[in-house]
């Protein structure tokens, strides 16, 4: 690879790295057998929904960018090393990574130069050239860029698996503070777009076997939080507004990095804690898989997440009328929002109890968190507590109890050396 090529990787996969939105389940492109690449099987690593890893080669088309996001490393006004791929310099860096076994696809982004359109039609030259020109059946995630055409917008879909766009702020508000230039607006024009031609596609489908694939592994979102001061509510209900609007794989919630001296943006002297993104993804997966409601989970009061135990336990600790359940008797609803069971566990204890009364070390052997799930279940075999549950108290309880198995497992390892 020569210098200068060397150079541009460098600095356009680093610039990469704040959009987390590269996630590539869901895709079923297939291989023909004349191709290269295959989106099937499972340089930045992402996981699919059954937990494969998949590698990825993740950078932009260029950082330069007419725009001046106060929350972007690639903002107009950063003094920052600036650089841009050609067509075929992506085309190609592709192709020789797969040749050589370091990728299995490409997620490409771009900062906007000149225009919208002038940015999009690049890109899509780029996955034009590696399906029809290189046969490429690897998967590709294209990052749409806001304001450009339909046209072109719906061309990218045939060739891409998964297309995406960034919402930024979960608010109006907090995008026209920190990115007057964007609106939520054109994101929804375009997540419209998309998810209007999937199912035209989809419906033509099922009249004509021809038909090509859109966009199969659907269309996904990102937001930024921390960077203005909405609440964790605030996020969620705007997460779920879009997945519901637009029929969303994943909505992406990145925790914001101070990268700013902007006086818009918070005073702070480190970033918000991780932990705060761990329990909104959590929160994501208990409204998408596990039948709970945004507003289940938030009250007026209790707008935050809890940042020492997860949302489904939170949400337990508040709504103790609720338990004791019955794992004998109670539905398979009810089963899942008891902390400790997930979805696979709950699925065993329908189908096992069909054979019979559950008792406690049956639970355990199905493989539920029973340290944390026996203070809100009742068994077969369950002891009679004659105590009413305080909520504190088990908080504590369950706290000391995770802590405890914790430094065990890690005195175990130390053993090991």
């Amino acid at each position: 690879m020569e210098d200068r090529l060397r150079e541009k990787l460098t600095i356009l996969a680093d610039a990469a790295k704040y959009d987390v939105s590269c996630a590539s389940s869901g895709s079923n492109r297939k291989n023909d057998g004349k191709g290269i690449g295959d989106t099937g099987s499972g340089i930045c690593h992402t996981y699919t929904e059954d937990g494969r890893c998949v590698s990825l080669l993740k950078i932009l088309l260029t950082n330069y960018c007419i725009y001046d996001c106060a929350f972007c490393v690639s903002r107009v006004s950063n003094d920052i090393k600036r650089a841009a791929f050609t067509v075929e310099e992506v085309v190609a860096l592709t192709m020789n990574f797969y040749r050589r076994n370091y990728i299995e696809g490409l997620f490409l982004s771009s900062g906007i130069f000149k225009n919208a359109d002038y940015t999009m039609e690049r890109m899509l030259r780029i996955v034009k050239k590696l399906r029809l020109e290189e046969n490429f059946h690897g998967y590709i995630h294209l990052k749409t860029i806001p304001g450009a055409s339909e046209e072109m917008v719906t061309e990218a879909g045939l060739y891409a698996d998964r297309m995406s766009i960034n919402l930024e702020m979960p608010t109006e508000a907090g995008l026209k503070l920190l990115a007057p230039d964007k609106s939520h607006a054109e994101v929804k024009r375009e997540l419209g777009i998309i998810r209007a031609k999937s199912v035209q596609f989809e419906d033509e489908r099922k009249l004509i076997k021809s038909v090509p694939r859109f966009v199969p592994a659907g269309q996904s979102t990102q937001m930024v939080v921390g960077a203005t001061a909405e609440t964790d509510r605030d996020v969620m209900h705007m997460a779920n507004q879009y997945y519901k609007a637009f029929s969303l794989k994943r909505v992406y919630y990145s925790g914001y990095i101070p990268i700013s001296h902007d006086n818009r943006m918070p005073i702070i002297g480190t970033p918000p804690p991780l932990i705060r993104e761990n329990r909104l993804y959590q929160t994501d997966w208990l409204i998408r898989l596990y039948g709970f409601a945004v507003d289940e989970i938030f009250t007026e009061v209790y707008q935050n997440l809890d940042l020492d135990i997860d949302p489904k336990l939170s949400w337990a600790l508040r709504n103790l009328h609720v338990f004791p359940v019955d794992i004998n008797a109670a539905d398979y609803q009810l089963i899942l929002r008891v902390p400790g069971i997930g979805i696979r566990s709950a699925q065993k204890i329908v189908a096992a109890r069909r054979f019979g009364k559950i008792r406690i070390h049956q639970l355990k052997k199905i493989g539920i968190s029973y340290n944390k799930a026996q203070h809100f279940i009742r068994c077969l075999d369950t002891p009679v507590q004659f105590n009413e549950p305080d909520a504190q108290r088990l908080k504590r309880i369950i706290l000391r109890t995770s802590q405890s198995k914790y430094a065990n497992n890690q005195f175990q390892q130390l053993r090991l050396f």
